[in-house]
């Protein structure tokens, strides 16, 4: 294995190198930076753990968080991304480091201090991304059996969250505000048609992806075509999911503040008056 050469000591456990095939590297383990000098050349094989961060923003970023970070929690923060980049179908962004630590470190500190963690978006979450969620129970195992820390349910969706945030290179405010969107989305239609969706059926998993991948193509400009026809036959036979439907598409107008192409109603109008018709 190719040796490296130390760039930056970050304290006595921390420190970044200059690694042939990646660039700039952070290296993880105990006593690694302690009594080291930069350019100094180092085997790489000395390191518990290794990962990049190219990026100089992230790189600052990740040094500010380290004089709060215990080196335990570290360890098991990182073992926690290499288990995601493992699993994930994707490359992830780098930021992830630096975005999940910072959460970790909060959630950890709230936990063991007996605070209470609610995640008022769980369920959408769960049906918008099942492979991030799935992930994401994986990384909260990784700390109940490595660290005794057991993290409450919700928290498996904030986690899956980020992850998707990284898979996608999308900002975690925008991730939330569109799970967010889908909440009201839902509770809408409940409250319009008078009905309640068990939100543990395919129907409602249906509902939700049909929901996501609609604000998608609204996010990406993408146009869907559909027959005029269609859509006068479809607000003489069902006047009050065709009304519905397009009311939520003037709260997706407004929250995302992009246009939406009429032919959207037409499928959520279809969409609405299946589920309609199978719960009444």
């Amino acid at each position: 294995m190719a040796s490296l050469s130390i760039n930056k000591i970050l304290n006595n456990n921390v420190l970044i190198a200059d690694h042939p095939d990646y660039g700039e590297v952070v290296l993880i383990g105990k006593g690694i930076g302690f009594n080291r000098k930069p350019k100094e050349v180092l085997d790489p094989g000395i390191a518990e753990k290794v990962f990049v961060l190219k990026s100089e923003k992230e790189q600052k970023s990740y040094i500010q968080l380290l004089p709060f970070l215990e080196e335990g929690l570290q360890r098991h923060i990182i073992s926690a991304i290499e288990l995601i980049k493992e699993k994930v179908p994707g490359t992830l962004n780098e930021h992830i480091h630096v975005a999940l630590t910072d959460h970790l470190m909060f959630t950890v500190s709230r936990v063991t201090n007996g605070m209470e963690i609610r995640n008022p978006f769980l369920i959408e979450t769960k049906a918008l991304y099942p492979t991030e969620y799935s992930i994401a129970k994986s990384v909260m195992q990784v700390f109940e059996e490595r660290a005794g820390i057991h993290l409450p349910e919700g928290e498996a969706g904030f986690i899956a969250l980020h992850i998707h945030s990284a898979l996608t290179n999308k900002e975690l405010s925008d991730v939330n505000k569109h799970s967010q969107l889908v909440t009201n989305l839902v509770q809408m239609i409940e409250e319009q048609l008078d009905i309640t969706i068990d939100k543990e059926s395919v129907d409602y998993m249906r509902l939700v992806r049909h929901l996501r991948f609609a604000i998608e193509r609204v996010k990406n400009g993408e146009k869907v075509e559909e027959p005029e026809t269609i859509s006068q036959l479809l607000k003489e036979l069902y006047p009050i999911c065709y009304n519905l439907s397009w009311k939520l598409i003037k709260v997706m107008q407004q929250t995302l503040k992009q246009p939406v192409f009429d032919a959207e109603a037409v499928y959520l109008t279809m969409h609405l008056q299946r589920l309609q018709k199978k719960i009444k």
